[in-house]
C-alpha cells in the first residue's frame, strides 16, 4: 500500500559529524523518495527571520500596480526571469496526459497566480555561463525599482537556499548508496531559480476547471517549497491515485524530487 501521508523528516543530522546518523537519515529519505517523492523537512538551518523578510518584501512587490510590475515582465518563453502576471502560465500543459475536459482543468485556461523569478546570482561571465551550451539558463536577472532592498534580500536568500539544495543532494547521494559528495560537481554552478508565487484574492469566479496551479510534476532534480497556512494548499498524488494534502508545518519546507532525480 502506498504512503497515506507526506512524512515530516528532521534533517538536522545532515550537519552533524555523525556518519551513522546521516546514514539513518538517508535510509528514511530513500524510502520516502521510492514511496511518494515528497517530504516536509525541519532542521534545515535556514533562519526564520530571513524567510519572514523575503515573504514580507515579496508581498510589497506584488502589491504594486500591475503596470509597474510589468516593467520587468518575463522577456521570452525560454527565459525564467522576471514577472509573470495572472493567467500567464498553464502548468497542466507539462503533462502528457493533460486533460481536455474543462471540468478537470482546461489547458487553455491560465493558472490563477502571479510570480517573480530570478536565477543564479554569482555568475562571473566565464565560458561556463555564456557559451552556447548554456542556452538561456544564465540570462540576466530583472530587478524592480521597488520595493527598496528586494534585490539584496533575494540574492542573500538565493545563496542560502542554493546551499540547502547542495546539502539535500548529498543526502540523496547517500540514499542511492553513492559517495556523499557524488553530486557536488553537478550542482556547484546550477541553473536553479528562485520563484515567489502570489495567489491574489479573485475578483471574478474561475473558469470551469481553472485552479491556482494545475497538476504537474517538476522536471529538475529537486524543489524546495515554502507553504502557507491557507485553505486549499498543495496536494500530492500517491501511488494509489489518491490526492493527499501536504501538511503546513511552521518553519519547515516541503521538498520533492523532480523527474530527473526520479530517473
Amino acid at each position: 500500500m502506498a504512503m497515506a501521508a507526506v512524512p515530516i523528516i528532521d534533517i538536522s543530522a545532515s550537519r552533524r559529524d555523525d556518519a551513522a546518523a546521516r546514514r539513518a537519515l538517508a535510509n528514511e529519505i530513500d524510502r520516502t523518495c521510492r514511496e511518494i517523492g515528497f517530504m516536509v523537512i525541519s532542521g534545515h538551518g535556514v533562519g526564520l527571520e530571513l524567510i519572514a523578510a523575503v515573504e514580507e518584501i515579496s508581498r510589497a512587490f506584488f502589491d504594486l500596480p500591475l503596470e509597474e510590475k510589468l516593467r520587468i515582465v518575463r522577456p521570452a518563453p525560454d527565459v525564467t526571469r522576471g514577472y509573470m502576471p495572472l493567467k500567464a502560465e498553464v502548468l497542466v500543459r507539462s503533462r502528457r496526459d493533460a486533460p481536455r475536459d474543462p471540468t478537470s482543468g482546461d489547458p487553455s485556461k491560465g493558472d490563477l497566480n502571479e510570480s517573480l523569478m530570478i536565477g543564479p546570482v554569482d555568475t562571473d561571465g566565464s565560458d561556463y555561463y555564456v557559451a552556447a551550451a548554456a542556452g538561456r539558463h544564465f540570462a540576466p536577472n530583472l530587478w524592480p525599482e521597488r520595493p527598496a532592498g528586494l534585490r539584496a534580500l533575494y540574492e542573500r536568500y538565493y545563496r542560502v537556499m542554493d546551499r540547502l539544495g547542495i546539502d539535500l543532494m548529498r543526502l540523496f547521494a547517500l540514499a542511492l548508496d553513492l559517495p556523499e559528495t557524488y553530486f557536488d560537481s553537478s550542482v556547484d554552478r546550477s541553473i536553479s531559480r528562485l520563484r515567489v508565487r502570489n495567489y491574489p484574492a479573485p475578483d471574478t469566479p474561475p473558469e470551469p476547471g481553472q485552479i491556482r496551479a494545475g497538476a504537474h510534476s517538476d522536471y529538475g532534480s529537486l524543489t524546495i517549497l515554502k507553504t502557507e497556512d491557507k485553505p486549499g494548499g498543495l496536494q500530492v498524488l500517491n501511488k494509489d491515485g489518491l490526492w493527499l494534502d501536504v501538511p503546513h508545518m511552521p518553519g519547515c519546507f516541503v521538498v520533492n524530487i523532480g523527474d530527473m532525480l526520479a530517473r
